[in-house]
Formats: C-alpha cells, sequence, structure tokens
C-alpha cells in the first residue's frame, strides 16, 4: 500500500509499505483522512514520542475512513461503515488498566499508522462515526479526545476566567471547549499576530503576545484567572502559563515538550499563590465524547482546519512547514 514512511530522522517519503495482516478480532479501515499532529514532527525530528518509535513506519494516527473488511470475531462494525480509531492499545490486564488509567499501561502501544491507505485496528479501538458527520472532521475525533482529557484536569467550572496560552490547532480545540463549558473571560496568548485575529473571532475576549507583559499585568489583576491550559509545550510558553496563573489557579501544561527541555520553576511564586500544576497525557476514555461533540456541531471548520494535503503534499509539509503554524492539516488519503 502506499504510505507516508519515516525511515529515520528527517526521512520521510511517500512509499509502498506492506500491509499489517488481520487478525480475527480486528478491522481493516481503508483512510480517507488522517490529521497532522505536533508529535509526527517530532518523530521526524527523532526525539521522544508517546511509544518507541521502530523505523521504517507510517506517521500519523488521526484517522477517519470506512470500514474494508472485518475479522471472524467481529460484532460490531460492518463493510461501509464510517469510523475512526483510538490509536492507542492497552493491554485491559495490567494494574494500571485494571485501576481505569489504560493511558499508563504497561504494554501500551500504537496500534494506527495512519498517513496510509489502510489501517487495521483492533475492534475495542474502532468507533463509528455519528449520522451527518463528514470524514473530514471524523478525523478531528482523536486530538479533540485529548483535548477533552486535558479539560477534564483543568475542572474548570462555568464563569471562571480562563488563560489559553497558545493559539495553534490544540488551541483552537480547547477554544472551543472552554467556551461551551461556560468560560467567563477567556485570554489568549499568542505570539502570531494572525493567530491572535483568528482567536478573536472563535470568540475569545482578549489576544495579547506574550511579550505586552505592562497589559497582561494589568489585565490578570482586573480578571483573577482562574484556570490556565498551555497548548504550546515549550518552555517559554509554560513559564508564560504559570506567570498569569492567578491565586489558587489550576495549570494545565497540555503541550508536549521536548524530552531533554527543563521547566525552570519557582516554587516560591507557586507557593505563594498556592497552584495546582497538571500535565496531560493522551485521551483515556474520552473518544466517544470527541465524537458526539463533533457531531452536535462544537468545533467549526473554519476556525479548526487550516489546509487538506494531498500525500505528496504532505511529505513536503515534513521537510518545511508552511500550513501547520496555522492549524490543523489534514492529508487526503482516499477519495
Amino acid at each position: 500500500m502506499k504510505a507516508i514512511v519515516l525511515y529515520g530522522p528527517g526521512d520521510v517519503r511517500l512509499a509502498d509499505f506492506p500491509e499489517k495482516e488481520m487478525g480475527e478480532q480486528d478491522v481493516r479501515i481503508r483512510v480517507h483522512y488522517c490529521g497532522i499532529c505536533g508529535s509526527d514532527f517530532h518523530k521526524v525530528a527523532g526525539k521522544k514520542n508517546t511509544h518507541p518509535v521502530h523505523y521504517p513506519v507510517p506517521l500519523g494516527h488521526e484517522i477517519s475512513g470506512i470500514v474494508e473488511a472485518v475479522g471472524a470475531k467481529v460484532t460490531r462494525f460492518h463493510v461501509g461503515d464510517r469510523v475512526s480509531a483510538d490509536p492507542n492499545h492497552s493491554c485491559g490486564k495490567c494494574r494500571y488498566c485494571q485501576a481505569g488509567k489504560p493511558s499508563f499501561c504497561e504494554q501500551a502501544r500504537g496500534v494506527v499508522k495512519g498517513m496510509a491507505e489502510f489501517v487495521v485496528a483492533p475492534e475495542e479501538n474502532v468507533y463509528p462515526l455519528p449520522d451527518g458527520l463528514s470524514l473530514q472532521m471524523g478525523a478531528l475525533a482523536e486530538p479533540l479526545s485529548c483535548c477533552l482529557h486535558g479539560m477534564d484536569l483543568l475542572n474548570m467550572q462555568m464563569g471562571e476566567n480562563v488563560a489559553l496560552v497558545g493559539y495553534g490547532a490544540i488551541g483552537a480545540m480547547m477554544m472551543a471547549l472552554l467556551r461551551r463549558a461556560g468560560a467567563g473571560k477567556i485570554l489568549v496568548l499568542e505570539l502570531s499576530e494572525e493567530r491572535r485575529a483568528m482567536a478573536l473571532a472563535a470568540g475569545a475576549d482578549y489576544a495579547l503576545s506574550p511579550t505586552d507583559t505592562e497589559k497582561i499585568e494589568a489585565l490578570c489583576r482586573e480578571l483573577w484567572i482562574t484556570k490556565v491550559m498551555e497548548c504550546v509545550g515549550v518552555t517559554a510558553a509554560q513559564e508564560t502559563a504559570l506567570q498569569v496563573a492567578g491565586f489558587g489557579a489550576t495549570v494545565v501544561l497540555f503541550g508536549v515538550g521536548d524530552s531533554a527541555a527543563r521547566l525552570p520553576l519557582s516554587t516560591h511564586a507557586a507557593f505563594l499563590k498556592e497552584l495546582v500544576i497538571k500535565t496531560s497525557f493522551i485521551n483515556p476514555h474520552t473518544m466517544e465524547r470527541a465524537l458526539a461533540l463533533l457531531a452536535c456541531g462544537a468545533l467549526k471548520e473554519e476556525h479548526v482546519i487550516a489546509k487538506v494535503l494531498s500525500m505528496d503534499e504532505a511529505v513536503e509539509e515534513f521537510g518545511a512547514p508552511r500550513h501547520t503554524k496555522a492549524g490543523k492539516v489534514l492529508v487526503k488519503i482516499a477519495d
């Protein structure tokens, strides 16, 4: 099959790649769309990721598609069904799985290599797309499910004021969730003037550059920000998140950082504000909720999807990123 394959750090090619054999509890999906995730760029750069990378490997894990075949023991899906899939597979037997924490599974592995014509996934990882939800929007289920886990950790109450640090594809999804969850005022901190304008158009009350320190300090004194969602994963953004957090605030460091980076944290400042600092890891038990939100229009396509690329164009994007800086980019695999 044709796939966008990573052969080693910096070596991305459109190539023929062997299909995975089907088991009797597997579902074979013809992929129509696959989203490009920041973690794909981490893999291309040779950095640590959610699961170990074994070359060569197709990139991608945010998929939608149509069922092509099912194993003999599959009961929930049929040929022709429109589906998405959770890329994270857990064993169901270890102490973490039995405690309801599958994201920490001792045998965790990635089962969706999505920038390929076909994906074979365990039935338990496959989810039907709701009627009326397009295949294009269905490819957003996995990243939205990760955002939902971050929102669960944020534990926001209606009317609380929120700072959203970073407004890329994930920031746009978080904005939609924050508004739907009843946030009071939302302050977006984003370096890009273009993306600040996008944030305001999508419902932010304020959008400032992190370098506008005086304006930010004045606004934070006025608002009392009690929830902060950081969506970048770089040290400067994490520091900004901690600085704008008000007394008693909860800060979720959602962005995936470089494994070699270290955060210079003023424990005294955190102590004085009595901060709760959390991190968010993948998407335990949130795929079905993500699909329900997509089905009811919680995300607006124009606020999230920046570009749809061909497979050839996607290979170029990994070599010289352009469109991914503006929002979520999807790769079109099949018509």
